[in-house]
């Protein structure tokens, strides 16, 4: 265990003082996922005439708390990997002794760690500009909410890493992302929370994957009607659903892969 650590940590400062070299482009990142905050302002409008069940507070909430998932769920390991594999730098990785997904994964968690400043100045200068939305979650809220991140960010890293197998038959596996972006964008509850959909496509949205990306850990902050146990299994069945695909893809791809020094 004092060995898996050591990797772990190493692991973890090496990305994390990669990231810190591009602060810059960390603000560009962070600003870049700023739509929530955009689309707020359309939405607190939109609700001043009562139509749609929830108050302009109950809306800025909503956004911002969609800017923070989006802060600690976001992931681009698609284009990494299909760029490890079409230029061939997948090869010396194979040789290592561990998985190169965990490159990948403690990039991504380093990363993390590095936009975090940004992130909480933006949050705290939008209650200071707009202190009606503040409000203080319960222990209870925070918990789950903070076990739907780490769920939902497993989910995201996972869809997106197996679409990336796909760049062992591709060279634009990023290609099927862009797509599924399209349909992430419009259910995931980034655009307009679930609340506002009409009852049957509501239903039909909750049984995909996409709701748990967003509008469940969003639901779970600022207490928004959501069932719990459903969201959580539904996170756990899609994540193993991929993971094993994800599988499967990978055995099957690696005997394909013909890059430089394979």
């Amino acid at each position: 265990m004092n060995l898996i650590w050591k990797k772990v940590r190493t692991f973890l400062w090496v990305y994390y003082a990669y990231m810190v070299e591009y602060r810059a482009e960390l603000i560009l990142w962070v600003l870049a996922g700023s739509l929530p905050i955009i689309l707020m302002g359309v939405w607190t409008q939109a609700a001043q005439g009562g139509q749609f069940g929830l108050s302009p507070a109950d809306f800025a909430r909503y956004f911002i708390t969609v800017f923070i998932v989006r802060q600690f769920t976001v992931v681009w390991v698609v284009w990494e990997f299909e760029r490890e594999v079409v230029e061939g730098k997948l090869s010396p990785r194979l040789l290592q002794p561990i998985d190169p997904v965990w490159h990948h994964v403690t990039s991504h968690v380093s990363e993390r760690a590095a936009r975090m400043p940004f992130s909480i100045f933006l949050v705290g200068l939008f209650f200071i500009l707009y202190p009606q939305a503040f409000w203080i979650p319960s222990w209870s809220q925070f918990l789950l909410f903070t076990l739907s991140i780490l769920l939902a960010f497993a989910l995201r890293f996972i869809i997106q890493y197996t679409f990336a197998m796909l760049a062992f038959w591709t060279e634009r596996a990023s290609s099927v992302e862009s797509f599924w972006f399209l349909f992430y964008l419009f259910l995931s509850g980034m655009i307009a929370p679930l609340e506002v959909f009409p009852e049957p496509v509501r239903v039909a949205v909750l049984c995909t994957p996409f709701p748990y990306l967003i509008d469940f850990p969003v639901s779970l902050l600022i207490g928004l009607p959501t069932d719990i146990g459903r969201g959580f299994s539904m996170t756990i069945g899609w994540t193993l659903l991929f993971l094993g695909l994800n599988r499967i893809l990978w055995r099957r791809g690696l005997k394909r892969y013909s890059g430089m020094g394979a």
